[in-house]
């Protein structure tokens, strides 16, 4: 029997030879100081080449916008520099990339802040969890978390300016498009859930003003680099850092149906299988109708993550119910991930205690297969 998972796809104006995308992952490695791709960073990326589409891990678009230690940027010349070799060495060895536009919000730390400020969120409300700093030692450490200042409306399209910039840099750097990140519990997430928008102006209150500041960004980042070189990432009925919308269905409905205004590369969604990095036991029930409406409303090419293996990665796309599909943990570990899923080989197991922070072990030293 054919299988789907490695028949080819067009997303934009990109030819993929399959659909076994390489998802977005936070590991840390950035060199310092400036938060810079690396020669580590360039292996690592080379290594996973074979992936019909890399998204890269999350950039953040300014200083501002850090929330994590040793985290990429796409804000500084040296970044645009460092991103340019990563793309380089994947374009070399046949691959495609996407780099991922990051913005935490509120999900920071005012040792990452411009002049130690606290950080901008779309309500000054407490944050339910820690962030990744820093410590006085050079170490890494996991740190409470302060009440955010809220976002002005000047504040609100600064940081709307910032992804605009952020995409040029990213294509200048070589990348074949970019992906706006708009989940898991970050900023433009933080403004289309209800739980952490308690706002009463034009960004809060009722389901498209809170997703006002998602599409102006989408806007922005589409007139610079143009539709078919975007990508939009959603995590719907996520609970990572205090996610939770009144009216989901609802909200996430509309967004689908708006991001149907522009000839997008895809729509990313990430079904609520995993909160961080631990799989979620009391996911929202209601998250697979959500799913398939969000497939019926949205008229392009649709990839979705959260948990797949080989069996149910090649029947949801057998269903219809994705175009693609993005592994994390899986490409961690398996840097010939889509080789080792074609010919059903054993999968390289990922070692947690490495994900965040240090050096190549762990990161480019998982081997492919002989």
């Amino acid at each position: 029997m054919t299988s789907r998972l490695f028949a080819p796809i067009t997303i934009g104006t990109l030819a993929l030879n399959h659909r076994v995308a390489m998802a977005p992952l936070t590991r840390s490695r950035a060199d310092q100081p400036g938060n810079v791709p690396g020669a580590l960073n360039v292996e690592y990326y080379r290594q996973r080449a074979s992936a019909a589409l890399i998204i890269t891990e999350a950039a953040q678009i300014s200083q501002q916008g850090q929330g994590y230690a040793w985290t990429p940027g796409i804000h500084t010349a040296e970044q645009v520099d460092g991103w340019r070799a990563v793309a380089d060495a994947v374009h070399a060895d046949g691959g495609r990339i996407f780099l991922q536009l990051w913005h935490v919000g509120r999900v920071s730390h005012p040792s990452f802040q411009p002049g130690g400020a606290l950080p901008v969120a779309p309500s000054a409300l407490p944050v339910p969890g820690k962030t990744f700093i820093v410590d006085a030692d050079g170490s890494g450490v996991w740190s409470e978390i302060p009440t955010p200042q809220a976002l002005t409306a000047e504040g609100i399209a600064a940081i709307v300016q910032d992804y605009r910039q952020a995409a040029r840099n990213a294509i200048d750097a070589g990348m074949d498009g970019v992906e706006i990140h708009a989940g898991n519990g970050y900023l433009l997430d933080q403004f289309i859930n209800s739980e952490s928008n308690q706002r009463t102006d034009a960004y809060g209150g009722s389901s498209e003003n809170r997703v006002r500041f998602l599409l102006e960004v989408v806007q922005a980042v589409t007139a610079e680099v143009g539709a078919e070189r975007v990508g939009v990432r959603l995590t719907p009925m996520g609970r990572f850092m205090g996610m939770g919308d009144a009216t989901p269905e609802a909200t996430f409905g509309y967004i689908a149906r708006r991001l149907n205004d522009w000839p997008l590369a895809y729509l990313h969604l990430v079904e609520p299988a995993m909160v961080g990095t631990v799989r979620d036991e009391v996911a929202d029930p209601r998250w697979d109708r959500m799913i398939l409406a969000m497939r019926a409303a949205y008229r392009g090419v649709l990839m979705l993550a959260g948990g797949y293996d080989a069996s149910s990665a090649e029947q949801a796309i057998a269903d219809g119910r994705a175009d693609l599909i993005a592994f994390g943990r899986p490409f961690l570990a398996n840097p010939d991930l889509p080789h080792r899923l074609r010919t059903r080989a054993a999968l390289n197991a990922p070692d947690p205690s490495t994900f965040f922070g240090g050096s190549a072990i762990g990161y480019t030293d998982y081997p492919a297969l002989a």
